[in-house]
């Protein structure tokens, strides 16, 4: 008889599941953030050319399809939008991707926003939380680095990003292994970072790596002190990446320009162009306040507090048996 029923994932694994986002809430109880939950489907999309969204029959008559959510960002900030003030949410995405040891297609994103923080109290308050979480499993970590994206390709591949062009990344990726068509400068430097820094960081140490170029803002602010990068910032731990945060954009015009760069970008590559989140646009132009805020894989969280090695060992079915 097939046995593809039954859960892998050991009832301990799951109590310390449940034990993990008892903790977070905790925590956020205890400095006034308000917990929230907010729609998993919705008439608009994600339009990140770097991610692929579910779609369903419509949700909406005016739209044609909906979208499974890949982040439950905007409406969130449609909430910050209107003055409810610091929030956060833990629950379920969504992203077409191939399955992997560190990827499930459906899987726990906790969501928060800090009204009034730029990104730097922000990396405090994450690694507050991370502190607050690890201590609780009797796992406190003692060292926090933190480097810039720049600083990342100098450490580690002595590649100074201000000089170097987009035809030397190219060399630098076949020296590396890579094999295919030419790369955009955006996609050579995913390539040396995935494979060729991210292995190389410290392990032990909580590293925050900052001002990622301005050409990968996503929905982040371009740095007023430096326009070639933005504030937005990743956190590792023990090889895997947890976190990505930002402090946030906040002027709707230069969302909508993004969002139709992104779309453009997608019909380039012979992608689906994707509904942009008209409602998201409206609120914003009444007025969003300040905010920086960061989306943390909790699965991925659970691997490294437990040292599992893939995924699917802290839940309790994978898309395989689901």
């Amino acid at each position: 008889m097939n046995s593809d029923w039954k859960s892998q994932c050991p009832l301990q694994t799951l109590k310390q599941r449940a034990f993990l986002m008892s903790k977070i809430r905790e925590y956020f109880a205890h400095h006034n953030v308000l917990e929230v939950e907010t729609p998993i489907l919705s008439s608009a999309g994600n339009t990140d050319v770097n991610i692929e969204s579910f779609t369903s029959q419509s949700i909406n008559l005016d739209c044609s399809k909906s979208y499974l959510r890949t982040s439950p960002e905007f409406p969130l900030k449609r909430l910050l939008c209107s003055g409810i003030g610091d929030i956060f949410e833990i629950g379920k995405v969504f992203r077409k991707e191939e399955i992997s040891k560190t990827h499930n297609i459906e899987f726990t994103m906790l969501e928060w926003y800090r009204v009034d923080f730029d990104y730097k109290q922000l990396i405090q308050d994450v690694i507050d939380l991370l502190k607050f979480i690890f201590s609780a499993f009797s796992q406190p970590f003692e060292n926090v680095e933190t480097l810039t994206f720049n600083q990342s390709f100098q450490q580690f591949l002595s590649i100074d990003l201000s000089l170097v062009t987009d035809t030397q990344l190219n060399t630098y990726c076949a020296n590396f292994g890579y094999s295919g068509s030419q790369l955009s400068r955006d996609e050579a430097l995913d390539f040396l970072f995935a494979t060729q820094i991210q292995t190389k960081l410290n392990k032990e140490n909580l590293t925050f790596i900052t001002l990622y170029p301005a050409s990968q803002a996503a929905l982040s602010q371009i740095n007023p002190h430096d326009p070639s990068t933005s504030l937005r910032f990743e956190v590792f731990y023990r090889g895997q990446e947890l976190g990505n945060g930002y402090q946030e954009l906040t002027d709707s015009q230069e969302l909508l320009e993004r969002f139709k760069v992104d779309n453009q970008k997608r019909q380039t590559q012979g992608k689906q162009m994707v509904d942009v989140d008209c409602r998201l646009l409206a609120t914003m132009e009444n007025g969003m306040p300040a905010c920086s805020g960061i989306a943390v894989g909790l699965d991925r969280l659970l691997m490294v507090l437990l040292g599992c090695k893939t995924i699917e060992e802290v839940l309790s079915f994978n898309a395989g048996n689901s």
